[in-house]
């Protein structure tokens, strides 16, 4: 594989690719001895990151990613209003964590708009009537239902974020960085409604949600599609099955073309146990799964 002459063919359908990749010398000289850069250079693995990382973070394609967070903060912020305006949540510390936590995700609501507005694109949107909302939960629902509820998609939503940020690297505007601003208030969000349900503040096997879709995997929607939702439409991949997403009590990390999967179960030894190891881990979700009717996309109104 000659890299060189392949960057030449590829200038004269992109005369901008040079500017892409900084410049040839930089490249290279970012990989370390000469025998590395050679070496790299002659496989398809590298070949395939770099220009993956070159052309990343198109605007159609971080648009889409940005419009699918705000699909999933405005479900958060619709079922927060509803779980508020059930007048179930007791007074004092739960009311104001309740509280708190609508606020972020109107918050984070107002961000992704502005944003996707700025990129020139039409933002979802949502109200109380129209557009992306949370089904209302039946009638008779206690406080303990909401907190279930809470749960499931404050913890779909950091596997949600976790799945897609690879598909903003790149991207303008520090696309990457507002996503995961985003994600970690999100987990902690799940941290504490966790607690407030007496759960482990993390994902564990021990969970009384754990049989619930949202905590499992599976081939979903396999030829990907668009949804349009909140007078917008946004392209959602399809399920890649090369690539399945892990299993909440998966133990077995890093497995990449750089390093070797480890088995954290056995690894770590006493005094671990495999639900241990799989708790240290919070794992992501393919956007195909999270879109399907048994997770986030039969929450929707």
């Amino acid at each position: 594989m000659n890299f060189f002459q392949l960057i030449d063919q590829l200038a004269e359908v992109d005369p901008d690719v040079l500017d892409r990749f900084d410049s040839r010398r930089a490249v290279f000289n970012s990989l370390g001895t000469l025998a590395r850069r050679s070496a790299l250079a002659a496989t398809p693995l590298f070949m395939g990151a770099l220009f993956q990382k070159a052309y990343a973070g198109t605007a159609s394609v971080s648009t889409d990613v940005l419009n699918y967070a705000l699909t999933l903060e405005l479900l958060e912020a619709d079922f927060y209003r509803q779980f508020i305006a059930s007048t179930l949540i007791p007074g004092g510390a739960p009311a104001a964590a309740i509280a708190k936590i609508k606020q972020h995700e109107d918050a984070h609501v107002t961000l992704l708009t502005s944003t996707i507005r700025t990129l020139g694109v039409t933002p979802v949107a949502g109200t109380s009537t129209t557009g992306v909302r949370f089904k209302a939960l039946p009638a008779g629902a206690t406080y303990a239902n909401y907190l279930a509820v809470a749960q499931v998609l404050e913890d779909t939503g950091v596997r949600a974020y976790k799945g897609r940020a690879a598909e903003l690297i790149g991207a303008p505007n520090d696309l990457l960085t507002i996503a995961l601003q985003i994600h970690s208030v999100e987990a902690r969000h799940a941290a504490q409604i966790r607690t407030m349900r007496g759960q482990l503040p993390w994902i564990n096997n021990n969970d009384d949600l754990k049989t619930d879709p949202a905590y499992l995997n599976g081939v979903r929607n396999a030829t990907g599609t668009s949804l349009t939702l909140g007078g917008a439409t946004f392209a959602i991949p399809a399920y890649d099955a090369t690539k399945p997403s892990p299993l909440e009590s998966n133990v077995l990390q890093g497995a990449t073309a750089a390093a070797a999967a480890v088995n954290t179960a056995t690894a770590l030894g006493t005094p671990y146990t495999a639900d241990d190891a799989a708790a240290a881990f919070d794992e992501y979700l393919q956007a195909a799964e999270v879109v399907d009717a048994s997770r986030a996309g039969g929450l929707l109104a």
